[in-house]
């Protein structure tokens, strides 16, 4: 018996176990894919938003601003790269400054400190390669860019040194009453818990539907993405959006603060959660908008494209909040932009009630500093000289194009949420997310985790079971 299932392992489902994992409790993240933050959180925009976009007295405003502000100092307590580089928010058209300016005044009723309508000419200083266009902006300061996955590898790590186990791979198949608390199904096993936080993206409301009859309802949202090799991240300094519209904030071009450019999203309702090809159609949509805001776009420097889905409720705000016929289901649904950025404030607040309602007291001993491996990319030549030395696995650079050493591999299988496949390995040291896209180090990786896992190579998988990479072996 759990006394807190957690169903969803994303940004938004690791925040809230890394604060409830404060309390004295026994807690379980339950995750239907092989690996935590596979969803929303691994195909986003992955940045932190100032907070002049969502409706003044919404809970995204709110979470919104709380999550910015914690920001620089979770990076650092946690260990996960964050850059606050500021946005701009552009307008091509005279008349439509003073949509900037209602931007502007939203942004100061949501406390958004910093916000300027600047004019062409402070824009060319601050992005010389904007787009021709453009004739005004909106400058927010404090808006940023983050790693996603890598801040909730963090968050869950933290969470499991702190007590919370994470499970894998485990599809919620039904959910009902059981005494006085529930049993949740899957087809390995069944969980009894005396509470349920909903976390579960794109799927929360089949969750919260298996035991409210005040129904949910979430509409998947498809959006694809560009990114754009390192010897072009340096185009633009800012995260550059265009005035949003109906669907949200429009394509955006912003440098990742692993040096990459990205562009995108397009913004599709579906009814297929499990859509996330890419089209050529929107890839032409995300060129032709893109270019508005940034002129000589280098398309030809493109690495890879990728399709995310976002979790849009129809109540038209975040859902936070206890089901009213279904004692002991919390709700944490319809978190789509700015879900990243509200995240931590999410954790937060969703801790926080748990706790007024069930009276959960602090541990003596939570720990809440994580720290990340050594990444060989970013040592100095002494660093990697002695880094080498007490570890010669650091001298072994599997992935090319991204500097990722044996080493970090071999740790980010073993931490404590660790890789599993190849997908896994790549998302946690950046091996295989080079030019190359894992053509030199894939064999290799497949190599160590075999090795470490203990697993024949035939077992080793590029994203979980079905995504096996070698049928069979050929000779001795």
């Amino acid at each position: 018996m759990y006394d807190v299932l957690i169903i969803g392992g994303g940004v938004a489902g690791c925040a809230i176990a890394r604060e409830i994992s404060r309390y004295d409790a026994r807690v379980c993240v339950l995750e239907r894919c092989h690996d935590i933050a596979m969803g929303t959180t691994k195909a986003n925009s992955a940045v932190v938003h100032a907070g002049y976009d969502a409706v003044p007295g919404t809970l995204k405003a709110q979470l919104n601003i709380a999550g910015n502000r914690m920001f620089a100092a979770l990076s650092r307590e946690l260990d996960f790269p964050f850059k606050q580089i500021g946005s701009l928010v552009l307008c091509f058209d005279e008349n439509a400054v003073p949509e900037l300016e209602k931007l502007r005044e939203r942004g100061k009723i949501n406390g958004v400190s910093g916000l300027e309508v600047i004019g062409r000419g402070r824009l060319e200083e601050m992005e010389p390669n904007i787009g021709d266009s453009a004739v005004a902006a909106l400058w927010a300061p404090t808006g940023g860019i983050v790693c996603p996955y890598e801040m909730t590898y963090a968050l869950a790590e933290n969470a499991a040194v702190n007590g919370v186990e994470f499970h894998t791979g485990r599809e919620v198949i039904s959910a009902a009453r059981d005494g006085d608390g529930f049993a949740v199904e899957t087809p390995e096993k069944t969980y009894r818990t005396k509470i349920i936080v909903n976390a579960a993206g794109v799927f929360a409301n089949e969750i919260h539907n298996m035991l409210s009859e005040n129904k949910l309802h979430i509409i998947p949202r498809s959006g694809q993405y560009i990114l754009l090799d390192k010897a072009v991240g340096g185009l633009v300094s800012h995260t550059i959006f265009q005035l949003p519209g109906e669907m949200g904030k429009g394509i955006l071009v912003t440098p990742t603060v692993d040096g990459n450019l990205l562009l995108g999203p397009t913004a599709v309702n579906t009814n297929d959660k499990s859509d996330i090809a890419t089209r050529r159609e929107y890839y032409d949509e995300i060129i032709e908008a893109a270019s508005l805001s940034v002129k000589s776009l280098p398309y030809r420097q493109m690495i890879t494209a990728f399709t995310g889905l976002r979790a849009h409720c129809t109540a038209g705000d975040f859902v936070i909040a206890f089901a009213e016929d279904a004692p002991g289901l919390l709700d944490v649904a319809g978190i789509e932009s700015p879900g990243l950025t509200a995240a931590p404030a999410i954790g937060q607040k969703a801790a926080g009630m748990l706790r007024e309602r069930f009276g959960f007291r602090e541990k003596a001993d939570f720990s809440p500093v994580r720290k990340a491996a050594p990444k060989f990319r970013e040592m100095s030549m002494k660093e990697r000289q002695n880094a080498i030395a007490a570890d010669p696995a650091y001298g072994k650079i599997v992935c090319r194009c991204e500097a990722v050493s044996e080493a970090e591999i071999i740790a980010a299988i073993h931490s404590p949420v660790g890789a599993k496949d190849l997908d896994g390995i790549k998302r946690r040291t950046r091996a295989g997310m080079g030019r190359c896209q894992g053509g030199f180090c894939s064999p290799q990786a497949a190599e160590i985790l075999s090795r470490e896992l203990n697993i024949p190579l035939t077992a080793v998988t590029k994203s979980g079971p079905g995504s096996e990479i070698l049928a069979c072996r050929i000779r001795g």
